[in-house]
Parts: structure tokens; C-alpha cells; sequence
């Protein structure tokens, strides 16, 4: 029997990779990004999951926000369509957080499902390095000596 989203909540047909994008301000789940990406055809998954940290260059963050472009998701799709154009790509999601996040939280997932795991590793790095460089999401940095940093694209 065929699957179908209706059959399972959440994924698309086989022939549509690009399962998930998505800017949120809410938190994010990796349960979530690895159900999108399932695929029987796959034989890896490559997930990488971006987390703030308590430091940068060598100085304390006490705080952290990410904001982004109204061309972000878009532009999100852009990279995604890209890495499936170079890559076996199965199927592929990526979520990015705006707003407030504390230390810990989750900043971006990214899962990569491909016939074999070299690609799926190779796939989910160009996806993870290219939204970084090219999606307009900026962070902004408060350090513990109160000094503060806006970063390019994450």
C-alpha cells in the first residue's frame, strides 16, 4: 500500500524531499525534523542540531536572540532546493528559532535522509553550512561585561 500524508500525519508524497522548512519562534523538536525526513528508500539520516552556547570567542553570553528577514523562508527553500538539485537527497528539513533563547535551548535543526550515509552526511553539512551563510537570520549577543554583538547570517 502506498503512503500518503493522510496515512502519516506530517510527511509528504515520495517524490517531494523538501519535507520541512521552517522559521519559528517557539521551540523546536527534534522528533519532529527526524519524522519528516523518514523515508524507506534512505539508507542514512544525517541530523545536526544547532544549540546556544555559553560562550563566544572567548567571552561569556548571557544572552542570546535571533531575528529574522520576511525573505528568510524563502530563502530557506532556496538553499534546501539547491542541496537537493547536488544531492540523492530522500527527503530534507530545516528549522530555525527566532525571538529569546537561553543557554541550552535549540537555535536550528537540519536532517538529511539519502540511499547511502556519505551522502546523507555530505548533504546535511552543504545544508546546514549554506543556511548559515546565506538565510537572513541575525544573532544578537549580550556578553556578562555587557557588551553586545549582532552576528551576520547564522
Amino acid at each position: 500500500m502506498a503512503r500518503t500524508p493522510i496515512d502519516h500525519p506530517g510527511e509528504q508524497t515520495a517524490e517531494e524531499p523538501i519535507r520541512l522548512l521552517a522559521i519559528r519562534d517557539t521551540p523546536l523538536s527534534l522528533d519532529e525534523v527526524f519524522r519528516a525526513v523518514g523515508d524507506d528508500a534512505a539508507g542514512g539520516t544525517a541530523l545536526f542540531v544547532g544549540t546556544v552556547r555559553d560562550h563566544d570567542g572567548g567571552a561569556d553570553v548571557d544572552a542570546l536572540a535571533y531575528s529574522s528577514h520576511p525573505t528568510a523562508e524563502a530563502e530557506l527553500r532556496r538553499v534546501a532546493e539547491k542541496v537537493v538539485a547536488d544531492f540523492p537527497v530522500r527527503a530534507l528539513a530545516a528549522v530555525h528559532r527566532v525571538g529569546d533563547l537561553t543557554i541550552g535551548d535549540i537555535a536550528v535543526v537540519v536532517a538529511v535522509s539519502c540511499p547511502h550515509r556519505a551522502e546523507a552526511f555530505a548533504a546535511c553539512r552543504k545544508l546546514i553550512d549554506d543556511l548559515k551563510h546565506e538565510v537572513p537570520i541575525w544573532k544578537h549577543q549580550t556578553f556578562s561585561d555587557g557588551q553586545e554583538e549582532w552576528v551576520g547570517a547564522c
